[in-house]
């Protein structure tokens, strides 16, 4: 009953609305960056600690990162799985761990009640820097992440999603999925991941982000008992640049559905780049608004021919993917794959109307404070503001930044960004006429 109460109220206290943002940054001794918010509205905090510790630092073992992230909070110290989530559960914290190219991070939810924060607090502390990577679940882990594996081959959806990556990166750290290959996850073991632990979660290679009721002192008291006892370490070398696809190229992937799955696009933009808010909202012009965009209107509205269809910039640490996305029905793939590509050509040449970028201008705005309206919400923006060396008042000034872009402004960087005999494309289905839609 008490787990439920506070489970409830930590619901119910999720919800606050931010004027503006002040994010406090300062560095530890040991090198590692905190980003701090005082959020004294609700007691309750979220902290997230990122390592550079992602998919993209696998090597040649791709799925050793996500493993290892997997791996955390099945055991710690002296606790096992079942241990760990009992404490958290006894104080009414959330804890979870995940990876992305880029990054590892463990997140933490809870209550700043001082008993129920200590001993979430701990927990999280013995997870960092006390995993125990035990052969018993690391064999179940290694296991189950097989069998999602094998099961992904059969989805035509995820094998699209592999082959694009491939496409656009290659042999680069970006080219593999974050879960890794059968082939790559196979030979594993243990020692592997306790290897690439000490590598990556050292303190010289951690973002700490906490959002909360906490005072300054407290949050700094916070982090000195994180990350006490992690070895300093260094932070892990850049990664290589992308090197972008020297031409266009085409795969059809023969597959047995009722539909095909449509990827299109190249390498895109780094997190940092000037042309970020250009792209961005020319991006939801073109494909990224959902019902209003663009390619919806070509392809669902006008022809009928997907259920939807979109496109996106993935901006990372190098150029992340800008893809273009639909499913058809099998007989329709050339058709659809015309008209995908067509309204891309025809969005770099003429770029949006004016009237298009006021409605998008006004969509994006308006919406933007809910996305960081929670604690949660606001920690998970932080970090990646954190992680990614963002200015601290990008949340401030993004409106502004959104108000600047201009017709020309996307026409130009689509322009220079977007090159169509660069475009990749990776068709999974059961079409036999499907020709790369040209």
């Amino acid at each position: 009953m008490r787990r439920s109460v506070l489970g409830l109220f930590l619901f119910a206290l999720s919800q606050a609305v931010w004027a503006s943002v002040n994010i406090e940054h300062w560095q530890t001794a040991e090198g590692s960056r905190v980003f701090f918010v005082h959020a004294g509205s609700l007691p309750i905090a979220d902290i997230v600690v990122a390592f550079d510790a992602g998919s993209a630092r696998d090597g040649k073992r791709a799925g050793l990162a996500a493993l290892t992230t997997g791996l955390l909070e099945e055991g710690a110290g002296t606790w096992n799985a079942d241990q760990i989530a009992e404490r958290f559960e006894s104080v009414g914290a959330n804890f979870g761990a995940s990876i992305s190219s880029d990054m590892a991070s463990v997140t933490l939810r809870t209550l700043t009640d001082k008993p129920l924060f200590d001993k979430a607090l701990d927990t999280m502390h013995v997870i960092l820097t006390q995993p125990a990577f035990r052969e018993a679940d690391f064999q179940r882990e290694k296991k189950r992440t097989l069998a999602g594996l094998k099961q992904r081959e059969e989805s035509p959806g995820d094998l699209a999603d592999i082959a694009f990556s491939k496409a656009l990166y290659g042999d680069h750290p970006y080219g593999h999925p974050d879960s890794g290959l059968i082939e790559t996850v196979s030979p594993l073991k243990a020692s592997d991941l306790r290897a690439f632990y000490r590598q990556y979660y050292v303190a010289a290679n951690a973002v700490v982000v906490i959002v909360g009721d906490l005072s300054k002192e407290q949050a700094e008291q916070t982090v000195t008992t994180l990350l006490k006892d992690l070895p300093t370490g260094q932070k892990p070398a850049p990664l290589a640049d992308v090197v972008m696809p020297a031409k266009a190229s085409t795969q059809n992937i023969k597959f047995p559905s009722a539909q095909t799955h449509v990827l299109v696009g190249m390498p895109g933009i780094e997190r940092k780049d000037p042309d970020f808010f250009s792209l961005y909202v020319g991006n939801h012009i073109l494909g990224g608004s959902g019902l209003v965009s663009k390619l919806f209107d070509e392809i669902r509205e006008k022809r009928g021919l997907a259920y939807s269809a979109s496109s996106a910039f993935s901006p990372m640490r190098k150029k992340g993917p800008f893809v273009l996305g639909l499913q058809t029905r099998n007989d329709q793939t050339g058709e659809a794959l015309k008209v995908l590509n067509q309204t891309l050509a025809d969005f770099i040449a003429k770029g949006p109307t004016e009237a298009e970028l006021t409605a998008a201008k006004k969509n994006i705005t308006g919406g933007f404070p809910m996305r960081f309206d929670t604690n949660k919400k606001l920690a998970n923006y932080v970090a990646m503001i954190g992680f990614y060396d963002m200015p601290l008042d990008y949340l401030d000034t993004f409106t502004q930044k959104v108000e600047e872009v201009t017709v020309a402004s996307i026409s130009d960087a689509f322009k220079r960004h977007i090159k169509i005999d660069l475009l990749q494309t990776v068709t999974v289905g059961n079409d036999e006429k499907t020709n790369g839609g040209k």
